[in-house]
């Protein structure tokens, strides 16, 4: 069969064909350019995020507190006369235009150091043991209780008993230094003492003490201003286990306080520790014996105020929490219902978050609530950061886990019955996440460190991990200072010289103004080192607040405890409103002063409006509360306005 000849292409459409096969390869080279001649980023290496990644921990774009104190210079005297030492009169100047923290621990009269001997590489003995702030005395100024690890674990009880690691109480003189009055106290507590908190359980209107240990439990009994050793009479001191932070509240309102009690782990003691090591990232060995993961978590417990004596109903409540490994806890009112509700940080395992039903029972909204964290959480704050009249909380995590900021956003997102709390965690976008992945959190807190109306945040920072050199030792870190810059956080700490500069191995963190000047001050326990007192110098130029609440004690139902726990304290200063609930937070193993609450005011000569809700269900409101001032309010009374302590 004969066939027509193909058609030939035209010239045009060789041309055409040429021009579409060149321009697609030109531009696949000029597609592939740019990553051929890209650099390539450095390897990346845990625990080294600041050398190998500028954008991960860059600065946040902004100038920064620059004007920190407003107004003449201040003075102030040397803090009390030095041992051997008579009528000091030493004055240090504090430069207009200046804010710092300046260590007064030996000078103050705080001679403490942490735990006593060789350390046996078990894990008990380095998770440390706080601090606690309370007026014991009743004298107006913040008494200190530090709590101690006498030795090792393998030391024996002759050795425990003759060591010179105790707990000490330090009374507060007023002048700005303390005096150990640990034996006129009866409050020597040995053993392997981790948190401490204060609390009037017997409502008789002073503070007692509970201490938790590595064993069992001890409460003491203030009579007078000398302790009393009740534990087992008050029902507390039974149960044998690793006990750390303790949170007192009245959970079920009926005038009394009620006890929170973390359980860490079932330790057991090995018979041999040195040859077992488990290879962890950051090119460390750490023994099995230091790894928490290694030991099923301990039960929590809640010991149930009857009259002064307890029963213990948390697994009845529903909030002993028998799969975390519990470290802190902070009871608050989150959803803003009248009734506390519960956190509870959580170390390598879901955090918990229990809602007060208001009927002795709680209903477990971890979940639903977006805050079950599966990180190492050790250190817990609650405040209201952003001043939006609900609190927030901030957790402090283990190396290269960043820390946590959950902001409360149950007003915004769709909550039922069932879910009645939403958070999400913002801690990436406020400047609080990759600035901490270095570092190993603790003790927390909010604070307003520079008065300026807005809660700042402070971490004390140490490692778990032991020194290369020695590893009888480990390796310290330096604190951070967070100040709140309204939209985020800036990490000032960096920048300041002093204590911010000095390197500790951190564990508890307590906030106060003990020296009554105006700022709040910051007390920081070492393991294994001397405790630290960060003295707020300059916070004070700048107009303050400090409340004092007492209610009257157990009185029908509801009622509000002697040291009002769980009130809600409002300012108002024209526009601007800040809330603050008593007795909330919970730092690390360590507690603020019970019964009172403290706001920075920047230049407001006055307070609009102050107003405290009560937990037995009463509001007092009080108006043009004059700044620079303690007020004390007695519910159902006036106010009663003491002018500020001068420097």
């Amino acid at each position: 069969m004969n066939r027509s000849p193909r058609p030939r292409a035209s010239g045009y459409r060789r041309r055409a064909r040429l021009f579409l096969l060149g321009g697609g390869a030109a531009f696949v080279l000029l597609a592939a350019l740019p990553l051929a001649l890209r650099t390539r980023p450095a390897r990346y290496v845990p625990g080294t995020e600041a050398a190998t990644s500028a954008e991960i921990t860059r600065s946040r774009e902004r100038p920064g507190p620059t004007d920190t104190a407003l107004g003449p210079p201040i003075r102030r005297p040397a803090p009390g006369p030095a041992r051997g030492t008579e009528n000091a009169t030493v004055q240090a100047a504090l430069p207009q235009g200046t804010l710092r923290f300046t260590d007064v621990a030996e000078a103050a009269g705080i001679r403490f150091r942490h735990f006593h001997g060789r350390r046996s590489t078990q894990l008990p003995e380095d998770m440390g043991s706080g601090a606690a702030w309370g007026d014991y005395d009743g004298d107006g100024d913040p008494d200190l209780f530090l709590v101690n690890e006498s030795g090792p674990l393998t030391a024996t009880q002759a050795e425990i008993a003759g060591s010179p690691a105790r707990s000490v109480l330090y009374r507060n003189n007023g002048d700005g230094a303390f005096t150990d009055v640990t034996d006129a106290a009866g409050a020597g507590v040995r053993g392997l003492g981790l948190g401490a908190a204060w609390g009037d359980y017997d409502g008789d209107g002073d503070l007692d003490l509970f201490i938790t240990r590595f064993g069992t439990n001890v409460l003491l009994q203030n009579r007078g201003g000398v302790f009393s050793d009740v534990t087992r009479g008050a029902g507390v001191g039974v149960l044998e286990g690793f006990w750390t932070g303790a949170s007192w509240a009245d959970y079920d309102r009926d005038g009394d306080l009620d006890l929170y009690v973390c359980g860490y782990v079932r330790y057991e003691t090995p018979n041999d520790v040195a040859p077992h090591e488990t290879a962890l990232p950051f090119k460390s060995l750490v023994p099995f014996t230091l790894n928490p993961s290694s030991y099923s978590p301990e039960r929590n417990l809640l010991y149930r105020n009857d009259g002064g004596e307890f029963r213990e109903v948390a697994k009845e409540a529903g909030v002993d929490n028998p799969t975390g490994r519990s470290l802190s806890a902070a009871w608050c009112d989150f959803d803003g219902d009248g009734w506390l509700d519960l956190y509870v940080a959580n170390d390598v395992s879901d955090n918990a978050m229990f809602h007060n039903r208001g009927d002795g029972r709680f209903r477990d909204v971890s979940h639903s609530a977006w805050v079950a964290d599966y990180r190492g959480a050790m250190g817990l704050a609650t405040g209201d950061w952003d001043n939006d009249g609900d609190f927030d909380i901030f957790i402090t995590h283990w190396i290269a886990q960043e820390n946590g900021l959950y902001v409360n956003e149950t007003r915004t997102f769709k909550t039922t019955p069932l879910a009645p709390l939403r958070f999400v965690d913002q801690a990436d976008i406020t400047g609080l996440g990759p600035v901490t992945l270095d570092v190993i959190g603790w003790g927390t807190g909010f604070f307003d460190y520079d008065n300026d109306g807005r809660l700042d945040l402070f971490a004390a920072n140490g490692s778990t991990f032991q020194r290369e050199s020695d590893r009888a030792l480990l390796v310290p870190m330096r604190n951070q200072l967070f100040w709140n810059a309204g939209d985020g956080f800036d990490e000032v700490g960096k920048t300041m010289a002093g204590p911010f500069a000095v390197e500790n191995v951190g564990r508890g963190a307590a906030f106060a103004d003990y020296d009554a000047d105006g700022d709040v001050d910051v007390a920081v326990t070492v393991n294994g080192g001397p405790a630290r007192l960060l003295r707020n110098d300059g916070g004070s130029a700048r107009a303050w607040l400090r409340v004092v609440v007492r209610g009257k004690g157990a009185a029908g139902r509801p009622a509000t405890t002697s040291f009002a726990t769980g009130a809600l304290v409002r300012v108002k200063v024209g526009e601007e409103t800040q809330i603050r609930q008593v007795g909330g937070g919970s730092s690390y193993l360590s507690q603020a002063p019970p019964g009172e609450v403290f706001f920075g005011l920047g230049a407001a000569p006055s307070v609009d409006l102050l107003e405290i809700v009560w937990p037995s269900g009463v509001t007092q409101a009080f108006r043009d509360v004059p700044t620079r001032a303690t007020v004390v309010a007695r519910e159902g009374g006036k106010l009663v306005v003491r002018a500020a302590r001068q420097p």
